[in-house]
């Protein structure tokens, strides 16, 4: 696999067009007889002008013979980079680890480090990435060499934002713009940094800082950072729905993104291509530049840019009509997104971890050097009496006895306060104030993908008779039955919570409508054909369901609740225990009872 054949999402991918464009910048080229000066001029011509780079490279490797072993590990140093550049990893990799071990060179393990975790992030073995992020940050105060800085910087700020660390990348991004290395412009940093606030949703097209990033690397005369602005421009307009502005801005810089030949730009460019005439309504052109992304892209290839495409190929063939052709390019989509979704869990999960291990390091490292406190305090001690000696050990142990157990409390409490603050005190499930905020961000990254979702509201029938008749011991013994029995039918992705009383709420994702009814439904046989059987109490009840789906009603939560709600009101009106589906303009239909759905 290649460094161009990285399976993250877009801007993931841009993270890598960003770290293979490593130190874009205009240096001399004039070749000189000192070996030294030949090094630092090849180092930094590796990407601003990649034919001189490799030139000089095998110019150095002609020189061996009259190195000093210092010299030779830079050569093997931009050899490996070299390496990495062209995603040979095989190599790249023993080399950069020879380099960290045995050169003895402060910078020149920093930089080899740097490039590393980068390799490590594109061939997704994110878990040693993060590590070795961490321990390289932690570093930074005593990283002296401004190049070596700055790219620690730039690949740190890649990964963090390919687990979605945004805010931690653009902090990382502003640095590497406060202290420039000799030769260096702000273009590359301006490049990351809308990059990232872009994935946060803190950039709109007409931010002026998309301009200023613009001029920076205009002024620079960096095409290839250019265009990754250029692109995460093109992919604001679309989110403003304003797709003839992208497709004009894509024709604009079309020509510079094939002079280029970078694959990952020409692949992200068609994508956007493809989304832009969908929305314009011109199929033809829509099913050219998707095509266009499955021709140039990788067998086994596995990215957003792909599941987008397959998703405009789907939708067009569904348009007209042809099922067989849409059912083929769905199972792609489905295949290409939960391929997309794992990559993104394991990024985010291999982040969790590594913090976890910072943590656990950190709290060792504090209990090894209480645990050295209390030895030096203890060889004071023996020097007293023994008497007075036992007495301030039995002190010492009693503080610490006490730091332990305030602690141990203080965390329980704060563990207990989060629980209480996120759940439903009776049932389990998420209260009403986290079921909707968890909503709206899961409605929020719903929406950038375009994919379906479903809300349910859930409301049980004549439940205060139950409670007038059986007592509220037994009304709360159906609302915990009534989750259980939910808990059944849902899937692991999907949010539950309860709204109030005995009305819930389950938000489907990436749920269809009419699969959101047949789990609706499948929820309400359920209830009514499992009653309550406590303490030689049989309660029997039902429950009324409204749905409300994102192909008729959006992605506007609370326009999913209004109109979910107004199908449930409906469905409690015309007699209970069914399903009413919502429907565009209110059309109404026969309810879902008994194995029929309804609309309202």
């Amino acid at each position: 696999m290649t460094r161009w054949q990285n399976r993250n999402r877009p801007w993931s991918v841009l993270a890598t067009m960003v770290g293979c464009a490593f130190f874009l910048s205009a240096h001399a080229t004039t070749l000189t007889s000192n070996v030294t000066a030949l090094l630092e001029q090849t180092e930094n011509l590796r990407t601003s002008d990649h034919p001189q780079f490799l030139h000089l490279l095998g110019v150095l490797h002609l020189q061996t013979s009259s190195m000093s072993t210092h010299e030779r590990w830079q050569l093997r140093y931009l050899d490996a980079w070299q390496d990495s550049f062209q995603g040979d990893y095989g190599n790249a990799d023993p080399a950069l680890q020879d380099v960290i071990k045995h050169s003895a060179d402060p910078v020149l393990v920093t930089k080899a480090s740097a490039v590393l975790m980068d390799d490590m992030r594109n061939s997704r073995r994110y878990e040693p990435a993060f590590e070795l992020a961490n321990q390289l940050v932690a570093n930074l105060p005593n990283t002296r060499d401004n190049l070596a800085r700055y790219m620690v910087l730039s690949y740190a700020s890649q990964l963090l934002r390919s687990a979605g660390q945004y805010d931690l990348a653009a902090t990382y991004a502003r640095d590497m713009a406060q202290a420039l290395p000799p030769g260096e412009t702000p273009c590359q940093p301006w490049a990351q940094l809308l990059a990232a606030l872009q994935a946060s949703h803190k950039l709109t097209s007409s931010s002026l800082d998309i301009q200023r990033g613009l001029e920076a690397c205009q002024a620079a005369k960096l095409p290839l950072f250019t265009e990754i602005i250029e692109l995460v421009k093109g992919d604001l307009y679309l989110d403003e729905n304003q797709p003839a502005k992208t497709v004009a801005l894509l024709s604009a810089i079309a020509p510079s993104i094939r002079a280029s030949g970078f694959h990952l730009a020409m692949l992200h460019a068609r994508e956007q291509l493809a989304r832009a005439y969908w929305k314009l309504g011109d199929d033809d052109n829509a099913r050219k530049a998707a095509l266009t992304v499955l021709a140039i892209s990788e067998p086994g290839d596995v990215n957003e840019s792909l599941r987008n495409a397959y998703q405009v190929l789907y939708l067009i063939e569904k348009k007209h009509g042809r099922a067989t052709a849409a059912l083929n390019y769905y199972q792609q989509y489905a295949e290409q997104n939960a391929g997309y979704l794992n990559d993104v869990s394991a990024r985010t999960l291999a982040y969790d971890v590594a913090q976890q291990h910072m943590l656990a390091q950190k709290l060792e490292t504090e209990k090894l050097s209480k645990q050295n406190n209390i030895l030096r305090l203890q060889q004071t001690l023996a020097a007293k009496t023994i008497e007075t000696g036992r007495l301030y050990i039995v002190l010492l142990l009693m503080l610490l006895a006490s730091v332990i157990f305030w602690l141990l409390r203080t965390k329980r409490s704060q563990l207990h306060f989060q629980q209480q603050a996120r759940l439903d005190g009776l049932t389990g499930i998420f209260n009403h104030q986290h079921f909707i905020s968890e909503a709206q961000r899961a409605m929020n990254l719903l929406a950038r993908r375009q994919g379906d979702g479903c809300l349910v509201f859930i409301d049980l029938d004549y439940f205060k008779q139950i409670n007038d008749t059986h007592g509220h011991a037994i009304g709360d013994a159906v609302l915990k039955h009534t989750v259980s029995i939910c808990r059944q039918a849902l899937r692991a992705n999907d949010l539950f919570g309860r709204l109030g009383g005995e009305e819930f709420g389950i938000l489907l994702l990436d749920c269809p409508p009419g699969h959101g009814a047949v789990i609706a439904d499948r929820i309400r046989t359920m209830i009514e054909t499992t009653p309550l059987d406590i303490d030689g109490h049989v309660v029997t009840f039902s429950a009324s369901i409204g749905l409300a789906s994102t192909m008729t009603s959006g992605y506007e939560l609370k326009r999913l609740c209004r109109d979910a709600d107004a199908a449930l009101y409906r469905a409690k009106h015309i007699g209970r225990n069914r399903v009413i589906a919502y429907a565009e303009h209110g059309d109404l239909a026969t309810a879902f009872h008994a194995g029929n759905v309804g609309q309202s």
